[in-house]
């Protein structure tokens, strides 16, 4: 079984595959100050409990935009998976040819997206990951990373707003019915989710002028993905689990050992 780990600003998300199956997955609270034996309790807790054995994981692989937790989960998976984790890196084969200025200035997780969406859905596509940042990244037909762009997400964009303001509190994120809200609680969220939304669609939009195609496949993925697909039809696809998806494939590619040279 290959154990894949997606570790984010807010989430660290972990999924088993048993072969192309996703067999199981879970969410943990990233605390960059917690270490190995804390998150190896949880992780075998949580195999535990859908009859997964640590015997049975015989691969590991990982992105991170958390170094330091990169090495407390490589630590994790040398002492309780008797493992060397493939770490998504430089020197990792994805797939993804990267047309950025500096690849090595690229998130992990954005080219994890990006090798994941054009498998699955080809391309051109734009990945769009409402996480703790809205993050936008564009894939051309021919595999390669263009670029993006990069927004505050709903729940950074609220904690922003109840932290710097003396009057504004706390809201659940939730669309109101109306735009114009009649309560601070309502105005809010309109502005909050449904100025998000239109974000979105502006930005897709731009993207899509930019990438000169009649047909482009708009993926949404991240924890706040649905509720943005509630409230627009700019998504043609809505998968939770892209990053894990895109993990085991780049795990495909390189499961014959790691090759030298640059993220590719």
């Amino acid at each position: 079984m290959l154990l894949t780990i997606d570790i984010g600003n807010t989430n660290i998300t972990l999924g088993v595959f048993q072969e192309a199956d996703l067999v199981a997955t879970w969410r943990l609270s990233t605390t960059p100050q917690r270490m190995a034996d804390e998150y190896g309790l949880n992780v075998i807790n949580l195999l535990s409990l859908e009859g997964i054995a640590t015997k049975q994981i015989d691969a590991v692989a990982i992105c991170s935009v958390v170094p330091p937790l990169t090495q407390v989960f490589t630590e994790l998976c040398n002492r309780y998976f008797n493992n060397e984790p493939l770490v998504v890196g430089a020197g990792v084969r994805t797939g993804i040819k990267i047309l950025y200025d500096n690849p090595r200035d690229v998130g992990a997780d954005r080219i994890v997206d990006a090798a994941s969406a054009f498998q699955l859905y080809g391309g051109p596509c734009i990945i769009v990951d409402c996480g703790t940042a809205t993050v936008l990244d564009a894939v051309s037909d021919k595999a390669e990373y263009l670029g993006g762009a990069i927004a505050p997400g709903l729940r950074l964009s609220a904690e922003a707003l109840f932290s710097n303001t003396s009057q504004l509190r706390r809201v659940e994120l939730a669309a109101p019915r109306t735009v114009i809200g009649k309560n601070t609680t309502h105005a809010l969220q309109a502005g909050l989710i449904l100025g998000n939304v239109d974000l979105i669609e502006g930005m897709v939009k731009r993207f899509k002028a930019e990438l000169n195609s009649n047909v482009v496949k708009v993926i949404g993925t991240g924890g706040q993905s649905p509720l943005i697909a509630e409230e627009s039809d700019v998504f043609d696809f809505v998968n939770l689990d892209l990053t894990l998806i895109g993990l085991r494939i780049i795990y495909g590619l390189n499961s014959s050992g790691i090759q030298k040279g640059e993220l590719q």
